[in-house]
């Protein structure tokens, strides 16, 4: 892939045990130790912009070094690299074009983005036990399709499902101890008072709103993903659908909470209004859930505490 050599900045493609890291002229592999990127950040000059590629865990390293050392960091998923590559029409896919291919992207729509921020390390505790509780969870659920219906291994089986639950409960446990700690116990409580709203959903709710920092409740819902895709082009009027931005986990949360507040005094002639204007059972709780994203992030940007009303 051929590239300007007025491109500023660097993108760097991440893998587990390499770097491919691309600086508008030649891509430069390194491992991906502390080590050998404090060694490529000392050659640098000071804050450059940075796109990263945004992996599993696999880019921290990198970003906090960069960080340290006065980068500017603007983190980027596959997914939207992905979409990129199609729409400039680059037909490569490899380590090193990918790098160049983040660069690219990082000076097309560097005005749009927002530079990455470390979370605090209370909020950062919070989100890994909640990816490790989404993959506990969704571990379950698959063993539990999969073994269904073989009944030699009966007792295997339950004994392995009571050792899933009580991992999971665990980590619950240590979700509301590192609210308790981390001094959001008051934003905690705040969403507790929101009908569908449980100490997991609650917990959840802390941790992404202290995630960030947003302006309005839209920028908190984009953030979640909860906002909705429009597709509109002359008398064309495309499905509606959710960007799915973002962390899956949060979502799943916030739609079993509509799913049980729906059925409360505070959500339920709301959900009622939207299943009679056509709306399935789903696109019903979405909306639900929109709606209790941004009741929370109200009450804790405002400190205020909710009282109780009709929706």
């Amino acid at each position: 892939m051929t590239m300007h050599s007025t491109l500023e900045g660097l993108g760097v493609d991440v893998a587990k045990e390499w770097l491919d890291i691309f600086n508008g002229c030649v891509v430069v592999r390194i491992d991906n130790t502390a080590k050998a990127i404090r060694a490529y950040l000392k050659s640098l000059a000071s804050n450059m912009p940075i796109a990263v590629e945004a992996t599993n865990s696999y880019h921290e390293e990198f970003v906090h070094l960069a960080l340290a050392t006065g980068h500017t960091i603007y983190l980027v998923d596959a997914c939207k690299v992905a979409r990129y590559r199609e729409a400039v029409g680059v037909r490569i896919k490899t380590d090193g074009a990918d790098a160049q291919l983040l660069l690219r992207y990082l000076n097309a729509e560097i005005a749009h983005l927002r530079p990455y921020q470390l979370p605090p390390k209370a909020v950062k505790r919070m989100m890994t036990l909640l990816r490790a509780r989404a993959k506990l969870t969704h571990s379950k659920a698959a063993l539990k399709l999969s073994l269904a219906g073989i009944g030699e291994i009966a007792q295997t089986r339950n004994a392995l499902f009571a050792r899933f639950d009580h991992a999971i409960a665990v980590i619950d446990k240590k979700l509301v101890e590192c609210v308790k700690q981390s001094g959001y116990i008051d934003d905690y409580n705040r969403c507790l008072t929101i009908n569908g709203v449980g100490p997991l959903n609650a917990a959840a709710l802390v941790a992404f709103y202290h995630r960030g920092e947003f302006s309005k409740a839209d920028s908190f819902v984009s953030f979640m993903g909860l906002d909705v895709r429009v597709k509109e082009s002359g008398r064309y009027r495309g499905k509606r659908k959710l960007t799915k931005k973002g962390n899956p986990e949060i979502r799943r949360l916030l739609f079993n909470a509509a799913r049980a507040g729906a059925r409360t005094e505070q959500w339920k002639p709301y959900y009622d209004a939207l299943r009679e204007r056509g709306l399935t059972t789903t696109a019903a709780a979405v909306a639900v859930s929109r709606k209790i994203a941004k009741l929370a992030f109200a009450l804790m940007r405002d400190q205020t505490e909710y009282q109780q009303r009709m929706a």
